[in-house]
């Protein structure tokens, strides 16, 4: 039996072989010595145990169901009837075979991507025309002081996101400019049969020039290139930040003309589609959905645990999820029999959090473990708002909500990842999320991010219930914190995009509530104990 103690800075291993890098998350500390959640361990631990299928819900992005590695995970409504548009099982929703895509289109709608506002757009839009010309918080009514705080929130955030949309435009526009300068003095000097050229070739060249414009132009070229920017790269920056500009921050911009519904009445519903694979633009929910459930034993990814149903509930776009969306996509769960919710999303503002908590506390009084990710903006988030939260000014109200921090392979100062958030009282737990293997909807690939850190844990918490049914979810969220392995070294914290990062170590410990790293073979082997006292 493993015993769960402190690891200190000896059990090093500097770098990862290419075999280690495809399942380096499941790999053990112990025998390994590298910091996975011991899933090899796990699985000869199971052997001849029995087990019965769990249903998680992913309340995500749109799904690729038909991915060879998935298809057989999919969760079915069994008791609706498919394509006859008719509510069969009474429960609002039609032709809901496989889930329910909230923020899916009408019939023809031509559109290739699917664009949201950010959340503080909303907030603004919505309070505008009582704060617009109010300049203290004294000139407001009692009752309106929160919402004409969170209004002010708003609209510094909102200025700072657009002067940085901005600005990286303009810069990238010049960029461009440049760009297409230094490849006409690259033309009028080499022939093109030996592109692409190579920095030692431009930097030959750059030698023999005489003209001080030209030297210019082509150093700019080079530097463009030692960071390897392409003219391909560099127009993509453009687009997404012209998008951010005409979309997620345009107050005119219609972000609901899809599903045409009130966003501020939680009453107006249902809407969106049965599509949940939608326009199939973003692969974002496969590649959760394949870390927790990917069919094992397989040639490409393994999930976790593939015991298990994927019920695919798409609300995301580009730009902030809907609180309203959040709320019923956790509510169908619940009343749809998941055990299970992964929701790898996450956002500093909320309008209705009224709803998402009641949504959250519905699940509790359900017995359904909710999973969240941290984020990946290197807040401490007992200092700064991360939505959903089981807290509620600052006060805990749950028991089977857990957030999670993402950590990488290195047992040293930079075992946390550098861009995922923390925080000693709202972070519950970290788990394995830098360079993670997992399924885009095309391939194989590997991802980074707090995302894959909560897929993690909800594929670990869909292994206790499927060999421990008798577990309830605060059960499970307790054995998840208490079976992780403690990492007894000094780790530098996560620091946010554009700021310095602080030179001086902290204990890894006082980074989140546990102060550990999940680990299945811990968590199966206190589960055990937990199932077995219960049956007596």
């Amino acid at each position: 039996m493993q015993k769960v103690v402190s690891v200190t800075s000896s059990f090093t291993k500097k770098q990862l072989t290419k075999e280690e890098k495809k399942d380096w998350h499941f790999k053990d500390i112990y025998t390994d010595s590298i910091p996975g959640i011991s899933l090899e361990k796990a699985y000869e631990f199971l052997k001849g145990k029995k087990s019965e299928k769990v249903i998680v819900a992913v309340i995500d992005t749109e799904l690729n169901i038909d991915h060879e590695d998935l298809k057989n995970q999919i969760w079915t409504n069994k008791d609706e009837v498919p394509n006859n548009n008719i509510d069969d099982d009474n429960n609002g929703y039609i032709d809901d075979i496989h889930g329910w895509n909230y923020v899916g289109s009408t019939e023809g709608n031509s559109r290739s991507k699917y664009y949201g506002h950010f959340e503080y757009v909303r907030i603004i839009k919505k309070y505008d025309s009582l704060f617009k010309n109010i300049v203290s918080v004294k000139e407001v009514h009692e009752n309106r002081k929160r919402e004409f705080v969170l209004y002010q929130k708003a609209y510094i955030a909102y200025n700072k996101r657009l002067k940085k949309a901005e600005t990286n435009l303009e810069d990238h526009i010049v960029a461009k400019k440049r760009f297409i300068f230094g490849e006409k003095v690259l033309t009028k000097y080499l022939p093109e049969s030996e592109e692409p050229y190579n920095i030692s070739q431009l930097d030959s060249l750059k030698q023999k020039l005489k003209d001080q414009d030209e030297i210019e132009k082509l150093d700019r070229l080079i530097h463009y290139k030692k960071h390897k920017n392409t003219l391909r790269s560099i127009n993509n920056r453009i687009s997404l930040y012209r998008e951010t500009i005409d979309y997620q921050l345009n107050f005119d911009f219609d972000e609901r003309s899809l599903t045409n519904d009130n966003t501020n009445d939680l009453n107006d519903a249902p809407y969106g589609n049965n599509k949940i694979q939608g326009f199939q633009v973003f692969s974002h929910s496969t590649k959760i959905s394949s870390v927790i459930a990917a069919t094992r034993n397989d040639t490409l990814v393994e999930g976790i645990n593939d015991k298990v149903q994927l019920m695919p509930l798409s609300i995301s776009v580009a730009g902030n999820e809907h609180d309203k969306d959040i709320a019923l996509a956790i509510r169908y769960a619940v009343d749809n029999g998941a055990r299970v919710i992964n929701m790898s999303i996450g956002k500093n503002f909320s309008l209705h959090p009224e709803w998402v908590y009641e949504a959250l506390a519905y699940a509790e009084k359900h017995d359904v473990l909710v999973v969240t990710s941290s984020g990946n903006d290197g807040y401490n988030l007992d200092k700064k708002n991360n939505y959903p939260n089981d807290a509620i000014d600052g006060k805990e109200f749950l028991k089977n909500f857990i957030k999670v921090g993402n950590t990488s392979y290195k047992v040293d100062s930079i075992l946390v990842d550098n861009s995922s958030n923390y925080g000693k009282k709202e972070v519950d737990i970290f788990a394995p999320g830098t360079k993670i293997p997992c399924l885009n909807r095309l391939r194989m690939t590997t991802d980074t991010g707090t995302s894959l850190s909560s897929a993690v844990v909800s594929g670990m918490a869909s292994l206790l219930f499927s060999y421990y049914p008798n577990l309830t979810a605060s059960e499970v969220k307790q054995i998840i914190m208490e079976s992780g392995v403690s990492y007894d070294i000094m780790v530098l914290k996560p620091y946010a995009n554009g700021e310095k990062r602080d030179p001086n170590k902290v204990p890894f410990s006082s980074l989140s509530k546990s102060g550990k790293i999940v680990n299945a073979y811990n968590a199966l082997l206190l589960a055990e104990k937990v199932s077995k006292k219960k049956q007596r």
